[in-house]
């Protein structure tokens, strides 16, 4: 059968999976967004539903007040003698944590610390031991992957950190994961950044300690020469068996706006990549080593076929699973009908690295309709495309002295501009209406059957390559104005 990448879209960065029995359970980033770390689960490897996330409580992961982007970083989940893992970096305090689970569906622990170093943890059993690793640096300040062996029940260090693989040169030497095939013991790394660059390396070893000898035609995966091409930056991945014993790599990637337009501001998606094990026991990914947009392949029984969701409402999504905030909500704030959603304005804006009224989905698809209607007490309410607090795009209806208008405002890095003020008369009622195209947003206001425009912005505005950062446009529903309020009904976003 043929299946297509992404196969998660949308900002769903870093991917990491395990198969338990003949269920593959995934978990991806979420950085200063709240829940933390999205949590999937499938039967076939291309179609995924979201059964909930890690960290739901604020015990689990402090998000106050950090910087966007940082936060929640990279986890891994991995699964041993009938427990969940997933250990993951606050980048912000700088602290490696995991969490566990009996109950994939339930709740997770409070995090258990680790003294160690770095970023993008792993953990690996065998034994009845426990390892981790991260990235690091070694005497000389060189990028490396550092390997402990762990108190698995209390995060204690039963030997030093050390070294094990240098990595094969690229910058950035970032995502270990260490597996037992046959025997051998393969070491997968990111390098390059996770940009235009991004490549996946591996190396093995006939021992968990090394040393690692790297795959002589390193890198096995990167889209980093395709120039024109839709994918790049692929890397940062996580290799899987399937039930007929196929190996498959999941890992990120980023479809740019358009073949010769290197922007992209969907965010870094998942992509799901064939791997083909050799006589000699290294591995090839890909097509030639790269990742395509669709793959041809008998390793999917015909009779699987990808859905992908359409349209998104109040109705047909859930407000724990595909909704997310800014850093720790106040809920007093919030009212989540079944139909409408209620939004209480406080003196926090969408300016600040704070924790404003918003709650957001991400989004998926170039080509969208997003619409929603706004009733306003006092106050600004409406939607936003959020990149984050220096880049974003607001469509909104606000009270003035004589009444209500609605207005489209430009906030790209220290520039901030109302484009267009239309007065919306004897009523504080307005229905928000944006159409997304790769290159383009535009934004109306929608009175009967009229579309009344407001104006349109770039898209490219909103890429990490001008935001920076590592993450995607979410679009938001927000409330702002101490004492403000406003009710959000007939919410839908509609992918072509």
């Amino acid at each position: 059968m043929k299946y297509n990448n992404p196969i998660i879209k949308g900002f769903y960065p870093d991917p990491s999976v395990c198969k338990v029995d003949d269920t593959y359970y995934l978990v991806t980033s979420s950085f200063q967004f709240f829940p933390g770390v999205p949590l999937f689960e499938s039967k076939d490897l291309i179609n995924w539903n979201q059964i909930g996330h890690v960290l739901t409580r604020k015990s689990q992961v402090m998000l106050d007040k950090v910087n966007s982007s940082g936060g929640v970083f990279a986890p891994t989940i991995r699964h041993n003698n009938g427990r969940f893992y997933m250990t993951t970096t606050n980048d912000t305090t700088h602290q490696n944590f995991y969490v566990w689970t009996d109950d994939i569906y339930g709740e997770w622990s409070d995090p258990i610390y680790i003294d160690q170093g770095g970023i993008d943890p792993d953990l690996y059993f065998e034994d009845g031991k426990a390892y981790f690793m991260s990235n690091g640096s070694d005497d000389d300040g060189t990028g490396v992957i550092l390997q402990c062996e762990i108190d698995i029940e209390t995060g204690r260090k039963l030997s030093p950190s050390r070294h094990i693989w240098k990595g094969t040169g690229g910058r950035f030497l970032e995502s270990p994961h260490m597996y037992k095939i046959n025997d051998w013991y393969y070491l997968l790394a990111a390098e390059g950044g996770t940009e235009f660059g991004h490549m996946e390396t591996y190396a093995r070893s006939s021992s968990l300690h090394g040393p690692f000898e790297p795959y002589a035609h390193n890198p096995v995966l990167t889209n980093r020469n395709l120039g024109g091409y839709e994918v790049q930056a692929v890397g940062h991945g996580d290799l899987v068996q399937d039930q007929e014993g196929n190996w498959w790599l999941f890992h990120l990637g980023f479809r740019q706006i358009g073949k010769w337009i290197p922007y992209h501001h969907l965010g870094r998606e998942v992509f799901l990549t064939p791997v083909t094990f050799g006589e000699d026991g290294w591995f090839t990914a890909g097509h030639n080593g790269t990742t395509l947009t669709s793959f041809e392949t008998n390793r999917i029984p015909e009779h699987v076929v990808q859905n992908e969701k359409k349209e998104y409402t109040f109705e047909n999504t859930e407000w724990g699973l595909d909704w997310c905030y800014l850093r720790h909500p106040h809920f007093e704030n919030y009212e989540l009908g079944t139909d409408k959603l209620t939004l209480k304005g406080t003196e926090v804006t969408l300016d600040q690295a704070a924790s404003p009224t918003f709650i957001g989905i991400r989004q998926r698809d170039f080509n969208a309709t997003i619409s929603c209607d706004v009733a306003l007490t006092s106050g600004e309410a409406g939607i936003t495309l959020y990149m984050d607090e220096n880049h974003r795009y607001d469509l909104a209806i606000r009270q003035i002295e004589q009444g209500y208008e609605v207005i489209e405002r430009l906030n790209i890095g220290d520039i901030k501009l109302i484009q267009t003020i239309i007065p919306v008369e004897d009523s504080n009622h307005a229905t928000l209406l944006i159409q997304a195209l790769p290159e383009r947003y535009s934004f109306f206001l929608q009175q009967g059957d009229q579309q009344i425009p407001l104006g349109t912005a770039q898209t490219k505005y909103l890429s990490s390559e001008v935001a920076g950062g590592f993450t995607g446009v979410v679009i938001g529903l927000y409330a702002c104005g101490k004492g403000g309020s406003a009710e959000f009904t007939e919410f839908s976003c509609k992918y072509e």
